[in-house]
């Protein structure tokens, strides 16, 4: 459990710690040696989450299965209805056993664990098949350890009386974060580390405390990578300690099986609505379709291949104005894809007067990718004034992954002073180390370095200019503009000249010596002087010809005149091309005459063929260059590794 996590008061830290650590003495005493030290989580968690959920059920089950029984043969979905209606309950079950009553008896364990998990309403089955809950308890039962295992959670307390929702999250939170240890790396492909949920909650809410306060506060949170619910469940708390009555409705998608069933499980066993979080894969199909939302979090999966959704996506990005429709990009990587979806799924500020706002992690890549589709995707996104800021996070914070990871904070609804700007911070310094690596993760950031950050974010163009810029969205935009330099050309005769020319037909002998006349001249008078030369030996002088002439006595010195063709048009250096890229803020002449001409005085460009694109150079922006140590210390160090060079080279003479 996180350092943090147990800065709570001590009776309650006491309580929810040592029931977490009971719970997981399962691993050690009865699935050690039965299944993989890295899978323990994958047995302890369901039997966790049905003992809660048995404990939330015991005071009214008696009554509930009565009701249900006189209901009849009512479809499902009314029963459930019903039911809610009468005890308030999202769920219930029906089954006459319950684990006490499995435990007390040696025989058929495993069908009457089976015949009481199917008595759970339907609206959470999902959660035991997505769990693999019936392979998992044959798995025990064939090692004839279920037995043991269900009297184990049949003896914990996990009674709403004992453990209210928050603590008995802690307890869950506590368990799968020794599961996920177990796990390491693989963790992280569901789990996202709470520190770096805390500060993109952080920064999320930070402008919204007046608008949150009041008896009829609501807001909606979603995030569309829900893994194991965490973001969804340390948002809802955040909004709940700055008002406790506030209306908080959480939505959530999840692809992976497991992950879904960890989230929705968290998320019932502390209070939330079953269809909180729905199964499938989001870029296939918006479970959400149609709605919109007032806080977006999402932690999707990097350099995840999303060709076999290509066709389905594709078909989506045909829609004008749909979420994919700005751009795809390279089917290598599909994060842009669930950063464009975030972005679509916030109320616009018109809708509720404060608008949506997301936190959504990436690597690096979407800042510059520099295929079509980031640079529409981005394009979009600076267009609309969507980006509000950026924040880089410590390497290694991550349980899959120790590259460079980036929050993008998007808003719909900018306050006055930050619209139309774009904020970068650097928080990539703010860490401590973890006493025992997880995965890769080795850093976290403890609640006084996200404070630094959140500060930061606040103060906007006040902040500390080390690790905060305020930028507007043209600065991200460029063109590419061709850059060239001008030749110099002088005229000198060669053997090789004249090789190149006698590959032609109205070139003869004859010309040679005309060639030899011209040396030396002008390289721009040649158009008139070569032919009049020509005429005068009595010699035809075609222009094709004039302009061979032309590219074959032409050589390149400094203090020639520059050059210009028999048009009249400038000769450019082939030698000598470049690309410079001009943000859209700046004046491209002003920029080129600054960058280019103080140094090559001679450069022109071509500004109707410039390309234009977009990037966010986070790193060259915050670089610092280091300064170059003095020469003597330098020379110092040199001379002391050659004395020791030398000492080293006699001994080894002496031998």
């Amino acid at each position: 459990m996180s350092q943090e996590k147990r800065s709570m008061p001590d009776a309650t830290a006491t309580s929810t710690s040592t029931t977490a650590r009971i719970v997981w003495e399962t691993a050690d005493k009865y699935l050690r040696n039965i299944v993989d030290e890295e899978d323990y989580g994958d047995y302890i968690l369901p039997f966790t989450v049905l003992r809660r959920l048995e404990c939330m059920l015991a005071d009214s089950k008696g009554e509930v299965r009565k009701f249900v029984a006189s209901l009849g043969a009512l479809p499902p979905h009314f029963i459930e209805i019903a039911v809610k209606d009468k005890f308030k309950l999202s769920f219930y079950n029906t089954s006459p056993l319950d684990l006490s009553t499995i435990a007390s008896v040696d025989d058929n364990v495993e069908k009457s664990l089976e015949a009481y998990v199917a008595g759970f309403s339907g609206n959470i089955a999902d959660i035991w098949v997505s769990f693999d809950f019936a392979r998992r308890s044959k798995v025990l039962a064939e090692a004839n350890r279920l037995h043991a295992v269900i009297k184990h959670f049949s003896t914990l307390d996990l009674t709403p009386g004992k453990l209210k929702n928050t603590a008995m999250g802690d307890v869950f939170e506590d368990v799968m974060y020794r599961a996920f240890n177990k796990k390491g790396k693989a963790a992280g492909n569901f789990y996202t580390p709470r520190d770096a949920i805390k500060l993109m909650v952080d920064i999320l809410i930070a402008n919204d405390d007046e608008t949150l306060a009041g008896d009829s506060t609501a807001r909606s949170i979603y995030d569309p990578t829900a893994g194991s619910g965490g973001m969804l469940l340390i948002a809802q708390d955040a909004l709940r300690r700055l008002n406790d009555r506030i209306d908080v409705t959480l939505y959530g998608q999840e692809l992976m099986p497991s992950a879904f069933a960890l989230g929705k499980a968290d998320l019932l066993i502390q209070g939330g609505r079953p269809d909180a979080i729905k199964q499938g894969n989001t870029l296939l199909v918006d479970l959400h379709k149609e709605q919109t939302f007032d806080y977006v979090l999402s932690n999707p999966p990097f350099g995840t291949d999303w060709a076999v959704d290509q066709a389905k996506v594709s078909e989506q990005a045909k829609v004008p104005g749909s979420r994919f429709s700005h751009g795809l990009p390279s089917t290598a990587d599909g994060q842009m894809l669930f950063l464009a979806h975030c972005a679509s799924k916030l109320s616009p500020g018109a809708k509720n007067g404060q608008g949506g706002r997301a936190a959504v992690v990436s690597n690096a890549s979407p800042l510059f990718s520099s295929d079509k589709g980031p640079n529409g995707i981005r394009q979009w996104l600076l267009e609309e004034d969507l980006i509000d800021a950026i924040v880089a996070l410590p390497n290694s914070m991550f349980y899959g992954t120790g590259i460079a990871t980036y929050v993008w904070i998007l808003d719909t609804n900018k306050a006055p002073e930050r619209k139309n700007k774009i904020q970068l911070i650097d928080g990539s310094r703010h860490w401590e180390s973890l006493r025992k690596p997880m995965g890769e993760k080795r850093r976290k950031m403890t609640k006084p370095k996200r404070n630094v950050v959140l500060e930061a974010y606040k103060a906007f163009e006040n902040a500390d200019p080390s690790m905060s810029r305020v930028m507007v969205p043209e600065d991200f935009m460029f063109r590419d503009v061709p850059v060239y330099k001008q030749a110099r050309l002088a005229t000198r005769f060669s053997e090789e000249s004249v090789e190149l020319l006698r590959r032609r037909r109205d070139f003869t002998d004859e010309h040679v010596g005309v060639l030899k006349l011209l040396d030396g001249t002008p390289w721009n008078d040649l158009p008139k002087l070569f032919p009049e030369a020509a005429r005068e030996a009595g010699l035809n002088a075609p222009t094709g010809l004039i302009d061979a002439v032309m590219r074959a006595m032409a050589a390149p010195e400094d203090t020639a005149p520059l050059a210009f063709d028999r048009k009249g048009n400038a000769v450019m250096d082939d030698e000598w091309k470049g690309v410079e890229r001009v943000a859209l803020s700046e004046d491209v002449d002003d920029h080129l005459r600054r960058e280019v001409c103080s140094f090559v005085p001679d450069a022109c460009w071509d500004l109707s063929k410039a390309k234009q694109g977009n990037e966010i150079p986070f790193t060259r922006i915050f670089h610092v260059a280091n300064e170059p140590r003095p020469l003597a210390e330098i020379d110092s160090d040199v001379k002391k590794l050659m004395g020791e060079l030398a000492e080293m080279f006699l001994a080894v003479s002496e031998e």
